[in-house]
């Protein structure tokens, strides 16, 4: 799977289209995308088709931001299997940078995460927690 960006902006109308259209008169297709705002901060969690054009399209533009890699991970679609995960996580020291709901199927749910520990997070993420 391609890298994924957690990405920060500024929590104002136009941040958000301006990426996105930036990215695409690169020619660069979004695969995955979340994000939220509080304030004046937000941010864009994503993952492209082209990681090294996204990452040019970053730099070029001055944004903050962190590259790292999706470590795919399926959880317990049900109440606690996504704070299992993340006390796990936590407690091996590891830091999610961002992640992102790839889908549900049956009783589970997919996501991708970046962290700040990929050695330490990816036998964890992906022993089907």
């Amino acid at each position: 799977m391609a890298n994924q960006f957690v990405v920060q902006l500024k929590n104002e109308p136009g941040s958000m289209a301006i990426l996105a259209e930036t990215l695409a008169a690169r020619g660069v297709d979004l695969r995955a995308i979340g994000g939220g705002g509080i304030g004046d901060a937000g941010h864009v969690i994503m993952t492209t088709a082209d990681d090294d054009t996204t990452k040019a399209v970053l730099d070029e533009g001055g944004y903050t931001y962190i590259e790292g890699e999706s470590i795919i991970t399926e959880v317990d679609d049900r109440p606690g299997g996504m704070a299992r995960l993340a006390r796990e996580l936590a407690d091996a020291g590891v830091n999610i940078y961002g992640h992102l709901f790839l889908g549900r199927w049956g009783d589970r749910a997919m996501f991708t995460f970046v962290v700040d520990q990929p050695e330490i997070a990816r036998p964890i993420l992906e022993r089907k927690a």
